[in-house]
C-alpha cells in the first residue's frame, strides 16, 4: 500500500489503482516491530505540545493515498482529544510532486481543502488531469471558479515556498521512503507489511497511539 521512490515515474505514466472498499480487520493485540511498525530513530519532537501528534505523510500523486484518503480523514475525525493529526505533502525530490505539496499547502491556506482536497486526487486519478506543472494547476484551479491569480500569488509566496521546505525536512527527518505512511507520537512508523486493508493499517495505528498514551 505504498508507493516508493523507484515507483513515482511509472506512477505519472497512468499505473492502474488499488480497489478500494475492503473491508477493515481487527488489529492483531500484539505488534510486531519491523512488521507492523518500526522506531523512529531518532526520536523527533512534535509541534503539539501536550498532545500525542500523528502525522501522515502523502502525495496527490500516489494513488494508493488517494484510496486511504477518505478512511484515514473518517479515522482522523474520531480521534480522541488528546491526538493531533496533522498531513505533510512529500516530493521526493521530484519537481512534479513538489507542485502537489504546493498545491496542498495553497489550499490549505486559503482554506479550500475542504471543498477541493478531494477533488484534487480525483482530477489526476480519475480524469487524468496533469496537475503536475504550476500553469496546469491554475487553469485548473480556475475552473473550479477560483480566482487564480490571487491562487497564483499564494502559490508562489515565500510563505508556501517555506511550509513545502519544512515538509520536506521532516520527510528526510522521518526517513519517509513511501507514501502513505502513518508516523505516531514522533516514534512509531506504521509499516502494516501484513495489512489487507487500509483498516488494518489504521488499526495498528490506534495501537501504537495507545501505547503513546502509556509512556
Amino acid at each position: 500500500m505504498n508507493i516508493t521512490r523507484r515507483e513515482f515515474h511509472r506512477l505519472l505514466l497512468g499505473a492502474g489503482m488499488l480497489a478500494a472498499g475492503v473491508p477493515a480487520v481487527q488489529a492483531a493485540p500484539a505488534l510486531r516491530e519491523g512488521i507492523d511498525w518500526s522506531p523512529v530513530n531518532p526520536p523527533q519532537p512534535g509541534d503539539t505540545p501536550g498532545k500525542i501528534e500523528v502525522l501522515e505523510f502523502f502525495s496527490y500523486g500516489c494513488p494508493h493515498c488517494r484510496e486511504m484518503h477518505p478512511h484515514v480523514m473518517n479515522w482522523a475525525a474520531r480521534l480522541p482529544g488528546n491526538v493531533a493529526f496533522r498531513r505533510v505533502p512529500v516530493s521526493f525530490g521530484r519537481a512534479a510532486w513538489a507542485n502537489l505539496a504546493k498545491l496542498y499547502y495553497t489550499l490549505e491556506s486559503e482554506g479550500l481543502l475542504a471543498s477541493l482536497d478531494q477533488a484534487v486526487f480525483d482530477a489526476i486519478h480519475v480524469r487524468r488531469v496533469n496537475l503536475f506543472v504550476d500553469s496546469a494547476i491554475f487553469d485548473w484551479i480556475g475552473a473550479q471558479g477560483i480566482d487564480k491569480e490571487k491562487f497564483r500569488t499564494f502559490f508562489t509566496s515565500f510563505a508556501i515556498g517555506t511550509r513545502l521546505a519544512r515538509a520536506e525536512a521532516f520527510t528526510a527527518s522521518y526517513k519517509i521512503d513511501a507514501v502513505p505512511r502513518l508516523v505516531v507520537d514522533g516514534r512509531y512508523q506504521v509499516l502494516g507489511k501484513d495489512a489487507k486493508s487500509f483498516g488494518d493499517l489504521l488499526a495498528i495505528a490506534d495501537v501504537l497511539i495507545d501505547k503513546a498514551s502509556r509512556r
